[in-house]
């Protein structure tokens, strides 16, 4: 299946927060469960798939995942509320797996593939990366959902397509416009946070003196921003208000904090030195940010920091001007993505 090529989302008008994806399909479909796991929600969808048609998604639940005891309860819990026997799923979920265990430092529980689908009581199961099933979902994306920070290139011609996105962690992929591998996922939230002013290699100094080794997602994440926060207000002397993102966030949105809208401009501004290095080592032509956090941050994303600091690259600032940019407001490509992936794999 050629991805590319497939017809666009529709969100559910009625606001149920279902999708409908696409025509019916003409042959049998198939159907399963998919998810999309971060962490700190998990989403899934009930699936239809077919060879060659786009993935139909509905009975959308979202699931908080520190609320349950493992990934196999909340499987458990959506498969018995659906009212019909499902055996399959595909679950997106941020980290890498190494034989049968998953390796990530945000979920509030270890993950088995083989227990997962044991204790679930599913017959199949797949673990794919999270942002390679964003990726997937790329070409679904309607024009009305993407908000330009930088550029004005037509999506549909804009591949490779760099996808970053910060959440609980940091993720990213590589999306080519078909190709039968056409996502190629990646670690980048792992690889070393580099500061590009004096305030920055202050952070950067104040985090090393806690960690060996601080990684892009110890700053540029929602979790990072517990870690910024406070490594400015030490250097501002200033007493820490906020001990949540949530509440930093909402303090710095509503103006009523000046180190909480100095952490936001600082967060999104070094977000946007990431970006464009990112662009540059990939041979990026377009831009996505998705995630939870960028929709959190929208007005501070859109102010100019985000968007200077992507272009202040040297001599490759004019090729980055045509490199364009958008935020993704569009809370459900992940469980597309999934069901991407295993429509991709259907026989005929």
């Amino acid at each position: 299946m050629n991805v590319a090529a497939a017809s666009p989302v529709h969100p559910d008008s009625a606001g149920s927060g279902v999708l409908h994806t696409g025509a019916p399909a003409s042959g049998v479909p198939r159907s399963l469960v998919v998810a999309d796991v971060g962490g700190t929600f998990a989403r899934l969808a009930l699936a239809e798939t077919a060879a060659g048609q786009t993935p139909r998604l509905g009975s959308y639940r979202t699931y908080a995942c520190a609320d349950h005891p493992s990934l196999a309860a909340i499987l458990a819990d959506f498969t018995a509320s659906l009212g019909q026997p499902v055996r399959t799923a595909v679950v997106a979920i941020a980290g890498l797996l190494d034989g049968d265990v998953l390796i990530n430092a945000n979920l509030p529980w270890t993950v088995s593939l083989s227990t997962t689908r044991d204790q679930s009581g599913l017959q199949e199961l797949q673990l794919i990366n999270d942002f390679e099933a964003v990726a997937l979902a790329i070409p679904y994306l309607q024009a009305d959902t993407l908000v330009p920070l930088n550029g004005d290139a037509d999506p549909a011609q804009a591949f490779p397509a760099l996808v970053l996105g910060a959440g609980t962690g940091l993720g990213a992929a590589l999306r080519f416009a078909d190709g039968e591998r056409p996502v190629l996922a990646s670690e980048i939230g792992h690889a070393a946070l580099g500061a590009g002013n004096a305030l920055e290699l202050q952070v950067l100094g104040k985090l090393l003196q806690r960690w060996a080794h601080v990684d892009n997602e110890r700053v540029l994440s929602g979790s990072g921003l517990m870690n910024l926060y406070p490594c400015l207000c030490e250097l501002r002397g200033v007493t820490p208000q906020w001990t949540s993102t949530e509440a930093l966030i909402g303090a710095a949105r509503s103006g009523e904090d000046v180190l909480a809208v100095e952490t936001l401009q600082v967060f999104c501004a070094w977000l946007g030195s990431l970006a464009g290095d990112a662009a540059i080592a990939v041979g990026a032509r377009s831009v996505y940010l998705a995630g939870g956090i960028s929709t959190h941050v929208q007005d501070f994303l859109a102010d100019g920091r985000f968007r200077e600091r992507f272009l202040n690259k040297g001599v490759l600032t004019d090729v980055l001007r045509q490199v364009p940019v958008w935020r993704v407001e569009h809370g459900q490509l992940g469980v597309l993505g999934a069901a991407v992936w295993h429509a991709a794999r259907t026989p005929a």
